[in-house]
């Protein structure tokens, strides 16, 4: 292994290797570009991305991919609800996105239910 490498940026694995353009760990299987990490200045380098794959960014609007239930709420936030103005965060429990919902106010959401707009 080379020494000299960066450690991955979704598990912090540093036995990553070079294949091709790409950096790969093979503790967790993530591949990604050595420039993609210098370019993005979420958190250190890491790059937040949405349900279908695309890259997350502060005040982009994304839309709800399903129904999420919500304590104390009876109907929950139903898909394809728009929230706007999101702010990516080093959340708690894989919620990255922090953002207003109408109607449910402040809360945090996870990447993975939800689809830039």
């Amino acid at each position: 292994m080379n020494d000299s490498l960066p450690p991955c940026p979704q598990c912090s694995g540093t036995h990553t290797y070079e294949v091709g353009a790409l950096l790969t760990c093979p503790e967790c299987g993530h591949e990604w570009s050595p420039s993609e990490e210098s370019a993005n200045p979420v958190s250190g380098g890491r790059v937040i991305k949405d349900s279908v794959g695309n890259v997350l960014a502060d005040g982009d609007t994304v839309t709800v991919v399903r129904t999420l239930k919500v304590k104390g709420s009876p109907t929950g936030i139903k898909a394809g609800t728009k929230v706007r103005n999101i702010r990516l965060v080093d959340g708690v429990d894989g919620h990255d996105i922090e953002c207003r919902v109408d109607g449910f106010g402040a809360m945090q959401l996870k990447s993975a239910v939800v689809k830039k707009a």
